[in-house]
């Protein structure tokens, strides 16, 4: 006779995740996962398959929670300062969190021999360049940004800078150097 789940499935995911986020997928082992998970190894399997399967859930969990930040804005936000949230988002403190950005760890990490995983990346990271892209197309049609620029291009930009920016937050703990980087950057925009 078949057990009922005695877990939340996205509470158990949010812990694998911050497991894979924290070691890595190559270093991150099933026992991690059953500890830190507190479900049994058996069950893991039963539910989400072996460690790669469980790990492409996580990633979607984390673009279910992570991305809906960056594509879902506070619609009251003008355009320009929602891009800047976006930035500050990224080198913002999270004491509860790894440091970085788990999409970008799996790009390093996997991305070059894991088709499905290299997927789920640029998938994720189209998917906020297309974001960044509509807040500039927004902010040319309100004024707020230089109708001169090319939004596609500008987009790009921003997204590259982004990208750039989840990797260094891993590395410095320099908050001015940080800051001093979106300013920078999102000067552009005036």
């Amino acid at each position: 006779m078949a057990r009922n789940r005695e877990f939340e499935v996205n509470t158990v995911l949010g812990k694998a995740m911050g497991v894979f986020w924290e070691k890595g997928y190559e270093k991150t082992s099933m026992q991690d996962l059953v500890t830190e998970m507190g479900v049994h190894r058996r069950s893991i399997y039963d539910t989400f398959g072996d460690k790669h399967d469980l790990f492409m859930k996580v990633i979607d969990r984390y673009e279910e929670v992570v991305g809906t930040r960056i594509y879902h804005a506070d619609g009251q936000t003008s355009p320009k300062k929602a891009i800047r949230e976006i930035f500050e988002r990224v080198i913002g403190k999270k004491e509860d969190k790894p440091r970085g950005c788990l999409m970008v760890n799996t790009a390093v990490e996997l991305a070059i021999h894991d088709e499905e995983a290299a997927a789920k990346v640029n998938e994720s990271f189209s998917k906020t360049e297309a974001r960044l892209q509509e807040l500039v197309e927004l902010g040319i049609k309100s004024g707020e940004i230089d109708a001169g620029q090319d939004a596609r291009k500008l987009a790009q930009f921003l997204n590259n800078t982004l990208l750039g920016l989840r990797v260094l937050v891993k590395t410095t703990e320099d908050a001015e150097k940080l800051q001093g980087i979106v300013d920078t950057t999102l000067s552009i925009l005036d």
